[in-house]
């Protein structure tokens, strides 16, 4: 059994509290500015770990907030990187159309505790640099990051 020990790799991930906890930063943020926004918390893999909806925000507004905290969750970056990144050629552009899920929009950032993703962070509803400062205020609060 030794010999396997190799074969498992831990990593940390995002807790359900402290998901919590960043969405409710992300709405007080917004309302101190005057934003109604969405905002979805998800573990490394993109799953949901806790979302919110603030009066008056369409539905369809939360599940960009959930694309954004997915993509950034699974590809490990800020979906404006990863706009940036796949902006580059017209074959990237074509194949980005083709995947479900992911968005390039700004407003998405990776969750990163002592160099790890432990997650991804989704906020729409407002500008997208609006978005994404929510998201990084929200980031700030609990003392973690969006860079790896």
């Amino acid at each position: 059994m030794e010999g396997n020990a190799s074969l498992i790799e831990m990593k940390p991930v995002l807790r359900s509290a402290p998901a919590l906890q960043l969405v409710h930063h992300v709405l007080d943020h917004a309302a101190s500015r005057g934003w109604s926004v969405a905002v979805v918390v998800a573990d490394p893999g993109g799953e949901v770990l806790a979302s919110a909806r603030m009066d008056g925000v369409a539905p369809a507004t939360l599940g960009f907030a959930a694309d954004k905290a997915f993509t950034a969750a699974t590809m490990r970056r800020s979906t404006r990187d990863f706009f940036t990144r796949m902006n580059g050629t017209d074959e990237l552009r074509v194949g980005l159309a083709n995947r479900p899920r992911l968005i390039t929009w700004q407003g998405g950032l990776p969750i990163c505790h002592e160099k790890a993703v432990i997650g991804g962070i989704g906020v729409s509803g407002a500008q997208g640099h609006e978005d994404a400062e929510c998201a990084e205020a929200a980031l700030r609060s609990l003392g973690l990051s969006s860079g790896i």
